[in-house]
């Protein structure tokens, strides 16, 4: 009896609740049993031991109808698209539409046509309502085109509309161009998925300048004190080696000599895109795919120069043969 006592004294561990209660929770009033059944077509849950129902009362959280097929599944959905954020609206607001027509299929009077017009132009209206929201439509719209033209896949684009949108809320495009903010907010978000894209080529798709475009970057980091990741010279090499039509091997030889030039500290400070470009210089002398400092440079949009130095630096520090009798450092 001291022993059942004292032990009645101690409470129950958490582990020890989880055990009685079983795995969802449910303990037979009746035999005591955690071994439980849940039934989701019923909303039931029943005792596996003694066949008591526990809880009539479940909630069913898929649809209310049956389908046997995927295609009588996808029609039958009910609800809309996902939340987008790269529409102003974020793609949640109702369309009333310009079919006349009611429920039945029966055409409406005059009276209700004209009434419905009226209708449809102040939802049109009050959809941009306030300076923000035209602000946004304007930039969304500019950033579709942008994106497009860049193939900037559906990610980037929606990390840049919400960096736009936190830029929105601060006040920062005050004073400021839209296209010039949408462009350093997309600019940003390449750079968030490791996905650089040269300040360049985004300028080529705008009507402003690069000084612009980096003064709309610098206001961005500066206010909005975002985690941006800099850029490597190995996320440039696969698409410069790309575009320069050069094959695997050099892509791969690009790569292990930025990694070692990256261990003798020689990228600190230096551009990436010129490093990758002096890499890949280098890599297709060595490979036997040799291209030119011209074409190299003009893909990687920088000068021969840059090129011609960061490739002197490489061959120097590292200990690199660029002759046919030394293809390895």
């Amino acid at each position: 009896m001291e022993m059942i006592g004292l032990a009645s004294k101690h409470p129950k561990t958490k582990k020890q609740r989880g055990r009685e209660q079983g795995p969802s929770g449910h303990v037979c009033s009746a035999c005591k049993s955690t071994d439980v059944f849940i039934d989701h077509s019923r909303g039931e849950v029943i005792c596996s031991n003694c066949g008591l129902v526990l809880s009539d009362r479940s909630i069913d959280m898929g649809p209310e109808w049956r389908a046997f097929t995927a295609d009588e599944q996808n029609a039958r959905q009910r609800v809309g698209g996902p939340q987008d954020w790269s529409k102003f609206d974020q793609g949640l607001t109702t369309i009333i539409g310009r079919q006349n027509v009611d429920a039945s299929g029966r055409k409406l009077t005059s009276t209700r046509r004209a009434q419905i017009h009226r209708l449809r132009k102040w939802q049109i209206r009050t959809k941009v309502h306030s300076s923000d929201k035209r602000n946004l439509a304007v930039a969304m719209t500019e950033l579709h085109r942008i994106s497009s033209q860049l193939s900037i896949p559906y990610s980037i684009r929606e990390t840049s509309a919400v960096i736009y949108r936190k830029a929105l809320r601060k006040r920062l495009t005050r004073g400021r161009t839209i296209l010039g903010m949408i462009a350093a907010s997309l600019y940003l978000a390449c750079r968030v998925h490791c996905v650089p894209r040269p300040l360049e080529e985004i300028v080529d798709q705008i009507h402003i300048t690069r000084k612009e475009l980096s003064l709309c970057v610098r206001l961005i980091l500066r206010y909005l004190n975002l985690k941006i990741p800099h850029s490597s010279p190995i996320d440039f090499v696969h698409r410069f080696g790309t575009e320069l039509n050069l094959p695997g091997e050099a892509k791969a030889r690009a790569i292990e000599i930025l990694l070692k030039a990256k261990e003798s500290r020689l990228t600190i400070g230096k551009d990436p895109k010129g490093m990758a470009a002096a890499a890949i210089y280098v890599a297709s002398i060595l490979t036997g795919s040799r291209r030119t400092q011209l074409e190299i440079a003009r893909t990687a949009r920088v000068t021969e120069v840059t090129v011609r130095n960061r490739y002197k630096e490489m061959i120097e520090k590292l200990g690199i043969s660029t002759t046919p009798s030394g293809q390895n450092q």
